[in-house]
């Protein structure tokens, strides 16, 4: 099992997208400010605007959405699934790009965090 946390602007705009996009379900959910969403042994933290991961740290930087860092998302028709997200609204920083291991693209969650979408060579 792996977990990971991501830092969320809005829990129920991130909730909607891993679950109605990415097939994710949700697992749990602590009012506003945090909610678990699963997928497989993949646990996933949405903590948004009010949750104790968004507190500033000592020297009063703010944690906050974003970055390359990624969760990466293993798809079986990379080019479908791109097609149906881009239907969605679903934004994108880049192009699928194929390397040794396989092709991938990057989407962005609406709340500014990346998710690799990766189809395996």
């Amino acid at each position: 099992m792996a977990v990971i946390r991501y830092l969320v602007d809005n829990v129920d705009r991130a909730v909607a997208f891993y679950t109605g996009r990415l097939g994710f379900a949700l697992s749990n959910r602590r009012g506003p400010p945090f909610a678990i969403v699963t997928r497989g042994d993949l646990v996933l933290w949405l903590s948004g605007p009010g949750s104790s991961a968004a507190r500033p740290m000592p020297d009063g930087q703010k944690p906050g959405p974003g970055g390359w860092n990624r969760l990466v998302v293993e798809v079986g028709d990379l080019d479908a699934t791109v097609a149906e997200l881009k239907r969605a609204g679903v934004g994108f920083r880049n192009e699928i790009v194929s390397g040794p291991g396989g092709r991938q693209i990057l989407a962005e969650d609406g709340c500014g965090n990346v998710v690799e979408l990766f189809q395996p060579a």
